[in-house]
């Protein structure tokens, strides 16, 4: 297939993990593309006559200078930076790494499937249960996108036939003619406001993973605002809206029935017949016995995508025993103490931290909470929570946006202020079983950023861990 945009004057803006991949890839091809950042990576394959490394307004001066026919933008770069502000004024396209790893895919006449995946939270649990459930249906897979390896690079150089892709709204903002064989929005709740610039700017980027969907428009039956973003798309025609429900499913639907996860839609006789596709009890290697409810929404959405690419109910069984999360996404570290504790340590905003804690039996979970609180306001999540809440241990360097919600929205629920000293997370998870009964889960859902005490969240999620394993090791003393 001819693509007469690999002869045009390409700029790579923003040379991180993927703008990096877009040089390399599109150099194996024969283009020219010039590469422009901030700072020198020192471990780019482009040589420096081909590189503008300078300010924001630096690089505007150069593309001024230099004009481009089209620009591979860096999901990090804001719609409304300098540089993005004057290619629109000079006209220029903008792609995405993920629009030119389709169109790419489409140059060198390869044929594989897309399933894609967004959403504000549940993401990378989601792509990452179908990645499961693709190796043990033996297909030829990769595990792409916002989490792992570049899309553009896979496409380029390895055997596979089917992706599972992970998309932020980021991405999906620079994407336009990517045909997913399937698709799935998880949720949408307020988030990047600062990138996107409003909250019907985010939901509109979020949206777009439903555009061009050729087999399935997958949503929660469950979320009124899903089901209109389907009903708004401009799909292929003969593509299905597919919801996924933990009631029982009308026809078209995959949902729950006594424990069991049923299939209504993928099968000729959906009209009068269900099929068993696994039970709850499959979970059990990623969930606790009582899985939160968005664990188990981001199960269906998995299961309805791995469907969609004609995936049989054994390999889904299988895929779901064999599954391990990434770490600090609603991670099970284990039994200590006669509780189980959970590092859902990326949970750094309300909605997640809602997600995390909905579903667990009344008074049964001591929630580790706080951190940077980035000015949200936690009293709706307090309201929400404290049904299941036995006990609250908070964190953090300002406790105060925490407390008070507590004390406005859970007055009942016994909470402890732990500060930060050199050992303070010890201190969190003793403080956590003091709080306990034996049967109890000690979940890490902050709710907030890490940056006041932590590098990251994933650091955070590191010594919490470690302290659970000093707390087991004392208490098989």
């Amino acid at each position: 297939m001819s693509a007469s945009w690999l002869s045009s004057r390409i700029a790579v803006v923003g040379l991180g993990a993927s703008g990096r991949a877009a040089i390399s890839v599109l150099s194996e091809l024969g283009a020219n593309p010039q590469g422009y950042d901030r700072v020198h990576p020192g471990d780019i394959s482009i040589d420096d006559n081909h590189l503008r490394i300078g300010t924001d307004d630096e690089q505007v001066t150069n593309l001024r200078q230099q004009p481009c026919d089209l620009a591979i933008m860096s999901p990090g770069i804001p719609p409304h930076s300098p540089v993005w502000t004057e290619l629109r004024r000079q006209g220029i396209p903008v792609w995405g790494e993920v629009e030119l790893a389709w169109k790419v895919q489409q140059y060198l006449g390869k044929d594989i499937d897309w399933l894609t995946v967004t959403g504000t939270n549940g993401k990378t649990t989601t792509v990452s249960l179908l990645g499961s459930i693709l190796d043990a249906a033996d297909k030829k897979y990769a595990v792409v996108g916002n989490v792992g390896t570049p899309i553009v690079s896979v496409i380029a150089h390895c055997d596979v036939d089917i992706l599972a892709v992970e998309l932020s709204s980021f991405q999906l903002e620079t994407t336009h003619s990517v045909k997913p064989l399937a698709s799935v929005c998880l949720n949408v709740d307020t988030d990047h406001l600062d990138w996107h610039g409003s909250a019907e700017a985010y939901r509109a980027a979020k949206a777009r993973i439903y555009e061009n969907t050729r087999i399935a428009a997958i949503y929660d039956a469950d979320d009124q605002q899903m089901l209109s973003m389907v009903e708004e798309a401009d799909v292929i025609e003969g593509a299905r809206a597919i919801g996924y429900t933990v009631n029982v499913p009308p026809v078209a639907h995959i949902g729950m029935v006594e424990g069991h996860i049923v299939d209504r839609a993928f099968i000729r006789n959906r009209h009068t017949e269900a099929l068993a596709l696994a039970t709850l009890d499959d979970m059990y290697s990623y969930a606790t016995q009582s899985p939160s409810l968005a664990l188990v929404k981001d199960t269906l959405a998995a299961i309805s995508l791995a469907r969609a690419a004609a995936v049989d109910p054994e390999a889904i069984v299988q895929g779901m025993r064999s599954f391990t999360p990434a770490k600090h996404r609603r991670h099970i570290l284990g039994q200590v103490a006669d509780m189980t504790w959970i590092d859902d340590s990326k949970a750094t905003n309300t909605h997640a931290a809602r997600a995390s804690l909905t579903g667990f039996p009344p008074r049964s979970v001591i929630w580790i909470a706080g951190g940077d609180t980035k000015g949200q306001d936690f009293h709706s999540l307090l309201r929400d929570i404290r049904g299941v809440l036995r006990g609250i241990v908070v964190i953090g360097c300002e406790p105060t946006p925490i407390v008070e919600a507590i004390r406005d929205e859970a007055s009942d629920v016994p909470y402890v202020v732990v500060d930060g000293h050199e050992d303070f997370m010890y201190s969190v998870v003793n403080e956590a079983v003091a709080m306990s009964v034996p049967g109890n889960t000690v979940v890490l859902a902050p709710a907030c950023a890490s940056w006041d005490q932590f590098d990251n969240y994933s650091q955070r999620g590191d010594i919490f861990a470690q302290a659970v394993e000093r707390l087991h090791a004392a208490w098989n003393t």
